[in-house]
């Protein structure tokens, strides 16, 4: 949903009764083909980035949700090697999945140019140069297509690093794109994605656990605070074997050491563990049926 910024106020209305606002100057807005984008300068997150109205990411948080979003599912497995991420055009994904001392191909279905013009020029900070690694390929598309297209290679990861499910982006969310990911997926391999926030869109959280739980054999929900999101906010990796749960912390911190993964600011053992812990609301929630 999207409300006018007045003043250097910017506001975000997460559900028809609640949001929240940020101060900052705009830097830079317009019109893509697809989507309203807008980058601002802020005195909490410095830089910070949005589309149609919604905060995708900032300098001083992202490593919230990239970290997350990648490290859980990398860790859990033994060796990734080639990943995949619908989405992603900031940079910020590939940029965790780099760390992986055994990452050898990043490919990046970005749908909109912009948002990679956009990272190259503004978002330094949240991908570190890793759009131009040699290992990162990007191809500029519908993710929606390249996946159901069925190319020959398979990957360990897929990651939806998307905007919310609405829009340009609704069918990735859908079930037939999910089998279509399940598909791609290399022995051993998982999924990953966001969710949403359970507080304030519980039916789409519910929703979309379901759905995945239609295709896979082992889904694990996720969740934590985001400061930008402003809220608790949940994540899921899908999997027919790899199950994250699985590790325990002591599991975790040694493959940490192992792999020699630094500048971590939020992703540990403890913390691995504690995203599935879930509070009595949540677990009624995503009760399987």
């Amino acid at each position: 949903m999207q409300l006018p910024a007045a003043d250097g106020v910017i506001f975000e209305q997460i559900n028809d009764d609640a949001g929240y606002f940020y101060r900052g100057k705009l830097i830079e807005k317009g019109r893509s083909q697809y989507q309203d984008y807008e980058v601002w300068d802020t005195p909490q997150f410095g830089r910070l980035f949005r589309l149609d109205g919604c905060f995708m990411t900032s300098e001083r948080d992202e490593f919230y949700y990239h970290e997350n979003m990648i490290q859980v599912p990398c860790i859990t497995h033994t060796g990734p090697r080639r990943a995949l991420i619908i989405g992603g055009g900031d940079g910020g994904s590939a940029e965790e999945l780099l760390k992986q001392p055994t990452i050898e191909k990043v490919v990046i279905a970005e749908l909109d140019p912009k948002v990679i013009e956009i990272a190259r020029q503004h978002l330094q900070a949240v991908h570190h140069g890793a759009l131009d690694d040699p290992r990162v390929e990007l191809r500029i598309g519908d993710g929606f297509r390249y996946v159901m297209d069925a190319p020959a290679e398979r990957f360990d990861l897929i990651v939806l690093d998307l905007t919310d499910p609405e829009g340009p982006a609704e069918a990735l969310y859908s079930e037939a794109f999910f089998r279509g990911c399940r598909a791609l997926l290399a022995p051993g391999g998982a999924l990953s994605l966001h969710i949403g926030a359970p507080v304030f869109q519980p039916e789409r959280v519910r929703a979309l656990v379901e759905r995945l739980r239609q295709v896979f054999a082992i889904v694990r929900p996720y969740f934590l605070y985001i400061p930008l999101y402003g809220t608790l906010w949940g994540l899921a990796t899908a999997s027919d074997t790899l199950d994250p749960c699985a590790l325990a912390a002591d599991d975790v911190d040694r493959r940490i050491a192992e792999r020699r993964i630094g500048l971590l600011q939020h992703y540990n053992g403890a913390v691995h563990c504690a995203q599935f812990a879930l509070p009595n609301s949540l677990r009624e929630l995503l009760a399987q049926s």
